[in-house]
């Protein structure tokens, strides 16, 4: 809701009380788009933003929190994809420089929870369907992310969309649930809410801010993105939702005359992610992004999407139907 004075009244559910933030709102830890500049800004509006170590050496990383530290007295979290390489050293850095929240991803859950959580760390895991929520709350974590099909990125294989993704999770398991996938406006986090998540985590939106880490030209293509613009590849390595491009149909090509997995490792070769979405290069590079791109526009400032997202969830409270 919005007082008198027009500022948003913070929201009381599991997931504030947890990450001490004001609004259910988690921008995701994209590699190549989440530096300290769109970490501190959603923090800075009441969200919880997210460090993408991913695609950042331990001293990147470590540079990246003390930068996040000085723009920010608001709470935010490092994602850790748990398939890439340093993560001790990544573990080391977090703990080090005392970041209270950890969101991990793409790998068993089991490995580091517990180191964390001894060292007073909230855990959150992101899963693709109910057996891994499931093997996330046994290991110990404090919330899990449901990210569903259409989300950008790496993706599960299982290929469950968001829709039947998220009341599957909430019932599966007792720890809260953020819902992530196809989700880029107030709508969109009503329709999550009503299924029982208690907040929603969006990448793809705050990759079209104007804080985000990742190169104008891939955000212009990002808010030029039509229905049908991605798709999920690359299932025999690790699933991954992209944009077509060239180098997307080279995947596609290779896959259609039965590459090897090696084969495809080789293509993909070493920083073609940076290539696309950092450096900029359209054609030659990988392009992650969700679905729901083909719902943007406009490349807003962090703050702003923070606050449209929650202005728009509180009037559809009152007014389901409303049209914006």
């Amino acid at each position: 809701m919005t007082p008198d004075n027009g500022q948003p009244t913070p929201f009381n559910n599991r997931i504030t009380k947890l990450f001490s933030i004001d609004f259910p709102i988690i921008q995701a830890g994209m590699i190549w788009a989440s530096g300290w500049q769109l970490a501190s800004a959603v923090g800075n509006a009441g969200g919880l933003g997210i460090l993408g170590s991913g695609s950042m050496y331990p001293d990147v990383l470590r540079e990246q929190i003390l930068k996040c530290k000085s723009a920010t007295n608001r709470p935010f979290g490092i994602n850790v994809p748990l398939l890439y390489p340093d993560i001790d050293k990544h573990i080391q850095i977090i703990l080090e420089e005392g970041v209270k929240i950890v969101f991990t991803s793409a790998g068993n859950p089991k490995t580091w929870t517990s180191v964390l959580k001894e060292k007073g760390v909230t855990v959150v895991h992101v899963v693709s369907s109910s057996k891994f929520a499931k093997k996330a709350e046994e290991s110990g974590c404090d919330a899990v992310v449901a990210e569903g099909f259409e989300a950008g990125g790496h993706n599960g294989r299982e290929e469950t969309t968001t829709m039947v993704l998220i009341p599957a999770v909430v019932e599966a398991v007792q720890i809260p649930v953020i819902a992530a996938g196809g989700i880029g406006n107030g709508r969109q986090m009503l329709a999550a809410m009503v299924l029982g998540a208690e907040g929603v985590q969006m990448g793809s939106r705050f990759v079209a801010s104007e804080e985000a880490s990742s190169h104008i030209n891939f955000k212009n293509k990002v808010i030029e993105a039509q229905e049908g613009d991605t798709q999920l590849t690359l299932k025999q390595l690790t699933p991954v939702r992209l944009m077509k491009n060239k180098f997307f149909q080279e995947v596609q090509d290779a896959q259609q005359k039965g590459a090897t997995p090696e084969q495809l490792a080789a293509l993909l070769g070493r920083a073609r992610a940076k290539k696309g979405m950092y450096e900029g290069d359209l054609e030659e590079g990988e392009l992650e992004i969700g679905q729901v791109s083909a719902l943007f526009d406009s490349i807003l400032p962090a703050g702003e999407i923070v606050k449209n997202v929650w202005n728009e969830f509180n009037e559809l409270l009152l007014n389901p139907v409303k049209k914006f």
